[in-house]
């Protein structure tokens, strides 16, 4: 039976197309979450149904009012919250879907931008310098534009249907001038692949493979940003542990 969602005292209340009921699929989600305060629990159990309600919706128009918009801003940026509290719940559902099948799956590798407007940019870091127009002596003229890039893994079976996230990875670049330059100098296949952006393919295949468990079971699948020869070495290394 769904439970019913016990509001935090003194913040605000909930919005009146908010059920205060919990859905059971929110509970399944938030099963293996763990916060340090049970209110900040519950809080996530509110935001995900303002968020589910609202689906591709900022913040303030999921949650219809400035009292809910500002519990969803505290939540966010309180420093006992982080994206690996938020997200456990949802991998560990992932994993008892991923149980629960029999066949093999396909996991799913791409990267996502997200971009924002803002005067300062460096408080969300920088995401990709995009040409504007040229200059009057001919010259190209660019815009950096801000943002943050996720690379995540989907789980999803032959037929199509989406198991949920295996692994995820959130960060944003500080700068770009100079790395031109830099190729010049610098031979790029002698940087160990730890310091490179695509160190973030093995990361995932890493926590993916140590989330289910069975990679003999998992499919990866990849753009050809994921032709990297690490990758194939640790992902073929992996598979020989456990056959």
């Amino acid at each position: 039976m769904p439970k019913r969602v016990a509001l935090i005292p003194g913040e605000d209340n909930p919005v009146p197309f908010l059920d205060t009921e919990t859905p059971e699929w929110v509970e399944q989600e938030m099963s293996g979450c763990s916060f340090p305060d049970q209110r900040l629990h519950q809080r996530l159990q509110q935001l995900l149904q303002q968020f589910s309600s609202g689906l591709g919706e900022s913040i303030p128009f999921a949650c219809q009012d400035w009292a809910n918009t500002k519990a969803a801003y505290r939540f966010l940026s309180n420093p006992r919250v982080n994206e690996g509290a938020i997200l456990a719940g949802h991998f560990e559902s992932t994993r008892n879907r991923f149980a629960a099948t029999g066949s093999p799956l396909l996991i799913l590798h791409d990267t996502t931008e997200f971009t924002f407007a803002r005067n300062d940019r460096a408080p969300v870091g920088l995401l990709l310098k995009s040409f504007r127009r040229k200059g009057k002596k001919g010259r190209p003229l660019h815009s950096v534009i801000c943002g943050i890039l996720m690379h995540s893994r989907l789980a999803v079976t032959p037929d199509g249907l989406p198991l949920g996230l295996a692994a995820i990875k959130f960060w944003s670049r500080k700068k770009f001038k100079g790395t031109n330059a830099l190729k010049r100098k610098v031979n790029p296949t002698r940087v160990p692949i730890e310091e490179k952006e695509s160190f973030r393919w093995l990361e995932n295949v890493r926590q993916s493979t140590a989330l289910f468990g069975e990679p003999s079971r998992c499919v990866h699948i990849g753009d050809r940003e994921s032709d990297i020869y690490e990758l194939f070495v640790r992902h073929i290394a992996r598979f020989k542990s456990v056959a």
